[in-house]
């Protein structure tokens, strides 16, 4: 496992981590309950900072006809909308949404080239509210594959993230599960499949990014 290098606050977080246990081991040091009690919350902020910041080794499945997710997380929405901004059309939508315990490393969901990419302020709604798609801080990026399908992903702000990083630019290609991305703290993405995609998840789902099959794409 190795720390992604938007962790950049793994330094300052060590810094308060061992100031809380210090001042647990010396100032209350006559108060073992308050002692302990600061100890346990230096601990678990520590390692809640290293977890969120976690890049974990993969083993990605292979196929150019497979749409893998994008991201970990619970799998929250799986609904027909219209997709009016790229797509301009009917499409399947699937979305993680990504609980500040999950890895927030956004991955390329097929192989391809980037095809769309626009960026849109906004708001910071929960990342489960059902406009968070459209009203939230977010990017819209598009991919097309070899075959010619077209898919839309959208890294999208929760209430407390508030940095949204995309690191590809439009006609760079990608290999499925290629990390093109990272958004902090608690937020949401949404990936804008074809129709006669056949679903390979179901609401209440767990996905680890980059490795759990989302669909399979149909000619």
């Amino acid at each position: 496992m190795k720390i992604h290098k938007e962790g950049k606050i793994i330094i300052p977080a060590a810094f308060i981590s061992i100031t809380l246990m210090y001042l647990g081991l010396t100032w209350l040091i006559s108060l073992p309950l308050f002692s302990w009690g600061l100890g346990i919350v230096a601990v678990t902020f520590w390692s809640l900072v290293i977890s969120f910041f976690r890049v974990p080794k993969l083993n990605s499945p292979t196929g150019d006809d497979l749409v893998i997710a994008p991201a970990e997380g619970k799998i929250v929405v799986i609904e027909q909308t219209h997709e009016g901004e790229y797509l301009n059309e009917e499409r399947i939508q699937i979305s993680i949404f990504m609980s500040p315990l999950n890895v927030h490393v956004n991955r390329a969901p097929v192989g391809g080239k980037i095809s769309y990419y626009k960026y849109h302020p906004g708001k910071y709604l929960v990342a489960w509210h059902p406009k968070s798609s459209s009203q939230n801080e977010r990017t819209s990026i598009g991919f097309e594959t070899p075959s010619g399908t077209t898919l839309l992903m959208r890294q999208i702000a929760g209430a407390v993230a508030r940095r949204i990083a995309f690191y590809k630019k439009v006609s760079d290609n990608v290999r499925a599960a290629d990390e093109v991305g990272f958004i902090r703290f608690g937020s949401r993405v949404d990936v804008f499949l074809p129709l006669n995609a056949e679903i390979k998840v179901k609401i209440g789902d767990m996905t680890v990014g980059g490795e759990t099959i989302l669909a399979h794409l149909k000619d």
